[in-house]
C-alpha cells in the first residue's frame, strides 16, 4: 500500500474508532429513547435506514426503489418473502453448488466421509458407480492409504526434531526440520499413455500455458476430462482450475478434495444468497436465528447436517411461529449431535445405535441447559439446575439413526427415562415417552421469559445493542398475544417509533458479514467465486458456522469493534476498490467521477465532514477515485448501518 494511502487509511481508522467510541452514555440514550416524544428520522433517511437494518445492505438503485414503492409497502412485503420471485441470477449462481440440494444422507454418498473412505479402502464398503464420484473417492483413497503408509514409516524411525529449541548442557540452540520431499511432479508423457487423446492433444497437456490446457480439456466428452484430469498432479490441477471455467474448476475439485465441496458449498452459498437474494429480510433472519440455534460445522457428523440444517430447519421458520421453529431445532440430528442429547440415556440403559464405545448410557444435560438459557428463557429466565436436569431426562431418547451414515431423528423408547418429571413447577407424569419433550417445548414457548427474553434479542438485531425496554414490553405482548407469532412480532418492532428514532440512524456497527457482503452489494460487484470472500472472513474473526460456541456470533455491534479487525477490513475495502479480490469483479469506471460524488453513491447519502476531511487532508485534490472508493467503504460512515 503507498505510504500516502496508509497514512489516509491509519487516519480512517482512526475516525473509525473515535466515531463508536463517541457515543452517548448508556443513560442518556436511554431517556431520549423513553420520552413521549422520540425525535424521528426524514422520510429520506428512512428508506436508507430500512435497507441498512433490514438488507445486508443497498445495491444501486434500491433505495430509489424502496422511495417509490413506500418504505411501509416494501417493508410488507419482505415480511412475505414468498411474494418475492427469486433473483435468477442467484440461481444461476448457486446452480453449480449441488450438494446445496442435496439430503444428508445422498451427500454422503456423493461426497464420503472419511470413515466412508476408510471403509471402502478397507473393502467394506463399495465404490460409488457414478464415475466421477468414484474417480473421486478413488483419489481419496489413495491419499489415506499414504498417509496411513507414512504414520507406519514414521513409527518405525526416531523421531525427527521439530522447529524449536533445545538445550545441550549450557548452550541453547534451534533446529529446524526440512520440508518432505514432495511427490508431485510435472505430468509425465508415462500418465497419458492410456488416455484416448491424439499426440497433438497429449503435447497440449505436457507443454501448454494454464489458459491452453483448460481449453484443451474443457474441448473433450466428459469422461475424458475426467480422465484427463486425472492425469495431472495436483500443482498443476491447481492451475488449471484458476484458468479454467467454474464448471472445469468444480469438477477438478470434486476430483482433489471431495470431502471438502460440502463446506465449501455451504459458506459459498450463504454469501451468494446475502449478496443477491431479493428475500433479503428472508436472508438476515435466516442468518439471526441461525446464531441463536447455533450449530458449530466441524464437530463429527455435522460437518455434513449444518446445510440440512440451516435449509430445512432455519430458513422456512424465520417468520413462522416461535414454537414451531423450537420444535424443528430439537429434532434436527445436527443439533441432536452438537449438543450430544443423540447419546443422553436414562442411566441403566444401552444405546444400540452409538459406536460400541458410546453405548454406556448416562444423562447428557448439554442440550437441556442450552435449551433454556439460549433458546427460551435466556440466563435470567427464572430456571434452576434441578430444572436443567429434569428437562434432560424429558429429552432422553431423542436420538438420532446413524448419524455418520445421514439418519434422521428418532424416538427410542428403549432409552427414555419414564420416570416423573417436574419442570418450572409443571409435573409431568410417570410412564411418558416422546410426548414428554414436547410438554417442555410447550412450557418454554408459553413462557413469559421466552417472550421477553425472544423479543429483546431481535431488537438487539435490528434497533440498537441497548433497545428500550418499552419497546421490548410491546413486542413480548404481542408475542404472547399471537402465539409467537415472528413475523408479527417483527412487525410491531418495525412500525414502532423507536426503530425510526433519528438516535437510530447509521448508529450501530456491522457485523464482518455485515460489511463484506454489503460492500460487495454497494459497489455492484459480480461474484464468479466467493472462496476468497470466505477465508477473508476467518481473518475478520466471523468464520463462517464456526463458532464453537452455542451462543452462536454476537448481535451487539459494539462487540466487533477491535483494532485488528478494523484494519483488515481496511484492507479489503481498499482491495475491493481496486478489483483485486479473487472471485469478484467490479467495474473500476464508477469511481471516474469527483470524491464527493463517489461517496454519495456508496453511502447513498452525503459523507460525514470527518470522512471528507480524511480523504482531502490525506490525498488532497489528486486521490485517484478507486481509492476514494476504498477509504469510503473502510470509513466509520459505511461501517455503521
Amino acid at each position: 500500500m503507498p505510504r500516502k494511502f496508509l497514512t489516509l487509511a491509519l487516519a480512517g481508522l482512526t475516525l473509525m474508532a473515535t466515531g463508536f467510541a463517541a457515543k452517548k452514555p448508556k443513560r442518556a440514550r436511554a431517556a431520549e429513547l423513553a420520552a413521549p416524544k422520540i425525535p424521528q428520522m426524514t422520510e429520506d433517511q428512512k428508506a436508507l435506514h430500512a435497507l441498512n437494518r433490514l438488507t445486508f445492505g443497498p445495491r444501486p438503485g434500491d433505495l430509489e426503489q424502496v422511495k417509490k414503492m413506500g418504505v411501509q409497502q416494501w417493508i410488507e412485503q419482505q415480511l412475505h418473502p414468498e411474494s418475492i420471485p427469486e433473483n435468477p441470477v442467484l440461481l444461476a449462481k448457486l446452480e453449480p453448488l449441488d450438494t446445496l440440494g442435496l439430503s444428508t444422507k445422498a451427500m454422503l454418498q456423493k461426497y464420503p466421509s472419511q470413515q466412508m473412505i476408510k471403509a471402502m479402502s478397507d473393502g467394506r464398503m463399495a465404490l460409488p458407480e457414478d464415475k466421477e464420484t468414484r474417480a473421486a473417492v478413488q483419489t481419496a483413497i489413495e491419499r489415506y492409504r499414504h498417509r496411513q503408509t507414512a504414520a507406519a514409516a514414521n513409527a518405525a524411525v526416531p523421531t525427527t526434531p521439530k522447529v524449536g529449541e533445545v538445550t545441550i548442557g549450557d548452550m541453547r540452540t534451534k533446529i529446524q526440520t526440512p520440508p518432505p520431499p514432495s511427490s508431485e511432479g510435472p505430468v509425465t508423457p508415462t500418465a497419458l499413455n492410456d488416455l484416448p487423446l491424439s499426440q497433438d492433444q497429449k503435447q497440449g497437456l505436457l507443454r501448454g500455458t494454464p489458459e491452453a490446457r483448460a481449453a484443451l480439456v474443457e474441448s473433450l466428452p466428459e469422461d475424458e476430462q475426467i480422465d484427463a484430469i486425472e492425469a495431472l498432479p495436483q500443482p498443476m490441477r491447481n492451475r488449471l482450475a484458476l484458468a479454467g471455467s467454474p464448471a472445469l474448476r468444480r469438477r477438478i475439485e470434486i476430483l482433489t478434495t471431495p470431502n471438502q465441496v460440502v463446506n465449501r458449498d455451504l459458506t459459498e452459498g450463504k454469501l451468494l444468497r446475502a449478496i443477491y437474494s431479493d428475500r433479503q429480510l428472508e436472508e438476515v433472519l435466516t442468518d439471526f436465528w441461525f446464531n441463536h440455534f447455533n450449530v458449530y460445522l466441524n464437530k463429527g457428523a455435522d460437518r455434513y447436517m449444518v446445510t440440512s440444517y440451516e435449509r430445512d430447519v432455519i430458513s422456512p421458520h424465520v417468520l413462522g411461529k416461535f414454537k414451531d421453529l423450537l420444535l424443528a431445532t430439537a429434532q434436527s440430528p445436527a443439533m441432536l449431535f452438537y449438543l450430544d442429547n443423540w447419546q443422553s440415556a436414562a442411566p441403566g440403559m444401552m444405546r444400540p445405535f452409538a459406536p460400541p464405545k458410546q453405548r454406556k448410557a448416562g444423562l447428557n444435560e448439554n442440550y437441556g441447559r442450552e435449551l433454556m438459557e439460549l433458546h427460551t428463557l435466556g440466563v435470567d429466565g427464572g430456571y434452576t439446575q434441578q430444572d436443567v436436569t429434569e428437562v434432560a431426562r424429558c429429552f432422553t431418547g431423542w436420538t438420532i439413526r446413524q448419524p455418520q451414515q445421514g439418519g434422521g431423528f428418532f424416538f427410542n423408547p428403549r432409552t427414555h427415562d419414564r420416570g416423573e418429571k417436574h419442570v418450572l413447577g409443571v409435573t409431568i407424569p410417570a410412564g411418558g415417552g416422546m410426548e414428554d419433550g414436547l410438554k417442555v417445548l410447550d412450557i418454554l414457548a408459553k413462557n413469559p421469559s421466552t417472550a421477553r427474553f425472544i423479543s429483546k434479542s431481535l431488537a438487539i438485531r435490528f434497533i440498537s445493542d441497548n433497545p428500550p425496554d418499552e419497546l421490548i414490553d410491546r413486542m413480548a405482548a404481542t408475542f404472547t398475544k399471537t402465539d409467537g407469532d415472528l413475523r408479527e412480532v417483527m412487525r410491531t418492532m418495525l412500525t414502532s417509533d423507536e426503530f425510526w428514532a433519528a438516535a437510530n440512524f447509521r448508529s450501530k456497527m456491522k457485523s464482518p458479514l455485515e460489511m463484506v457482503v454489503s460492500a460487495v452489494r454497494a459497489v455492484k460487484g459480480d461474484v464468479e467465486n466467493a472462496r476468497q470472500m470466505s477465508t477473508l472472513m476467518n481473518t475478520l474473526g466471523e468464520p463462517l458456522y464456526l463458532k464453537i460456541e452455542p451462543t452462536g456470533y454476537t448481535n451487539r455491534g459494539a462487540d466487533w469493534l477491535n483494532s485488528a479487525s478494523l484494519l483488515a477490513r481496511m484492507n479489503f475495502a481498499n482491495s475491493l476498490a481496486q478489483g483485486k479480490v479473487a472471485g469478484v469483479k467490479v467495474d473500476l469506471t464508477q469511481f471516474s467521477g469527483d470524491a464527493t460524488q463517489i461517496e454519495h453513491n456508496i453511502l447513498l447519502t452525503d459523507a460525514s465532514a470527518a470522512l471528507q476531511s480524511a480523504i482531502d487532508s490525506g490525498m488532497g485534490t489528486e486521490i485517484a477515485g478507486t481509492r476514494v472508493a476504498g477509504l469510503t467503504l473502510g470509513s466509520p460512515d459505511f461501517q455503521r448501518r
